[in-house]
């Protein structure tokens, strides 16, 4: 017969034992691996594509898109998986199917308000996309893997590029594709949409920022995804949730 610390307080018991505090979840629930497993990085390649393709587009055939990635049947199939889990394709059979990018669900004509903001109130549509950073940073404290975290750090690179040549239409554009890629991690599909078709109104109205603000809109961005990477959500939110340069 078991202890009480082998059957049901062994997790509590060790961590008091080491003098940690217990996290609200237990850390075995959302730690990742080391490295990316071959499906999650081919389910990253796709999600690249997809953030670059307008909803609906046809990606290709499984057949296509599995060899572009370079895996075995079994793993575009884990990876299909994942990026369905995180509403970004949808499979069509028959002549003509393949993976379509997914498109958003009805919303009222978003295209409607968006163009609305684009041409009226652009400091409306910035204001709307920080406070939904929140939300999609907490997806992504569930959701990220380490292909995910990668990607984010490419994107990272070309706000450095931008901010060292003190481009502020290049900077607007980088911080756009990261915050694109940001919002493919999470599951929500109504939520990506609503954020995307933001993030093309504030990228036209912080094409002219400073160089002060773009080295800041960098620094902001890496110790976002910093505090991603260790899971640090109290660092992770406190940071969405401050105010952008």
């Amino acid at each position: 017969m078991g202890t009480t610390d082998d059957r049901t307080g062994g997790h509590e018991a060790r961590h008091a034992r080491d003098g940690a505090d217990l996290p609200a979840l237990c850390r075995d629930d959302w730690e990742r691996r080391s490295s990316p497993s071959r499906a999650e990085v081919a389910a990253d390649r796709i999600a690249d594509r997809v953030a670059r393709t307008p909803p609906g587009a046809r990606l290709g055939t499984k057949d296509e898109l599995r060899a572009e990635c370079g895996v075995s049947v079994g793993t575009f199939n884990e990876a299909l998986r994942l990026l369905q889990a995180r509403g970004l394709v949808t499979v069509r059979p028959g002549p003509g199917g393949g993976l379509f990018a997914a498109q958003p669900p009805p919303a009222g004509r978003p295209e409607a308000w968006i163009g609305a903001l684009d041409e009226q109130r652009p400091d409306e549509a910035r204001r709307i996309r920080d406070a939904l950073d929140p939300l999609l940073v907490e997806d992504a404290l569930w959701h990220a893997s380490p292909a995910d975290i990668a990607a984010l750090r490419g994107h990272l690179a070309a706000l450095a590029e931008a901010a060292d040549a003190a481009d502020p239409a290049a900077s607007a554009r980088a911080d756009r594709l990261l915050r694109t890629r940001l919002a493919a991690i999470g599951p929500g599909v109504l939520l990506r949409s609503l954020y995307d078709g933001l993030l093309t109104v504030v990228e036209r109205a912080e094409s002219a920022a400073g160089p002060e603000a773009l080295r800041a809109r960098y620094d902001r961005h890496a110790a976002l995804i910093d505090a991603l990477d260790a899971r640090d959500r109290d660092r992770a939110l406190r940071l969405a949730a401050a105010p952008m340069p």
